[in-house]
């Protein structure tokens, strides 16, 4: 099993697929595997969203990381790693559920939003942190987390990232991102999503081209 790291070496973007259904599942799978995609996660309140986390599962074998997101509790951790989930990610930091998934063998990415949070998620195992809401920590403050935490911890900004402050991101210090609606909202037709995923993942090769990491 490839370390979690491995995942974002290529492309370090997570798709965050909130409101996606089942139906949709294979051909958002390929359209993002295709863009040069690697992690996917489904956000349980999605529509029968462990249906469509076991399609994306099925569908992505060994190739893909997929994930659920949104994992608020113990019993909801059960259920995504009965479906095959390799991945939890929250938007809190609830060491219960993070251990929970750990025992389980899932990688665990909590939402968390202070120091505090963020010393408190790794000491229950987590292996990487959700910096949520990415609006409210700017490269900054992403800067300044790099200075105290352990080396090697894994810094993902979740919310408000784009073309034009990635670059400012990764210097920082963040080793990826969370996207979620400018790659994927409800209605948004496989065409589109194929483009938006293409175009961020062009931009964010663009953005960091260069950059001493």
């Amino acid at each position: 099993m490839k370390d979690l790291r491995a995942w974002f070496q290529d492309l370090p973007l997570i798709a965050i697929l909130r409101g996606i259904t089942p139906p949709e599942a294979d051909a958002a799978l390929e359209a993002l595997e295709e863009a040069g995609w690697r992690v996917v996660e489904v956000p349980l309140n999605s529509p029968d969203a462990l249906t469509t986390l076991k399609r994306m599962v099925a569908k992505g074998g060994d190739r893909l990381l997929v994930g659920a997101g949104t994992v608020l509790t113990t019993d909801e951790v059960s259920a995504i790693a009965d479906a095959g989930a390799r991945l939890m990610v929250a938007p809190n930091c609830d060491p219960a559920v993070i251990k929970a998934a750990k025992a389980r063998g899932l990688w665990t990415a909590p939402g968390v939003a202070t120091p505090s949070e963020a010393f408190t998620a790794l000491a229950a195992g987590a292996d990487a942190l959700k910096m949520f809401p990415g609006e409210s920590m700017p490269p900054q403050v992403v800067k300044a987390w790099r200075a105290v935490m352990p080396k090697g911890t894994l810094l993902l900004p979740v919310g408000g990232v784009k073309p034009d402050n990635i670059t400012a991101y990764t210097q920082a210090g963040a080793n990826g991102f969370g996207i979620g609606t400018s790659v994927y909202k409800p209605g948004m037709t496989i065409s589109d999503m194929a483009r938006a995923a293409r175009d961020l993942a062009t931009a964010y090769r663009q953005a960091v081209a260069g950059l001493d990491r």
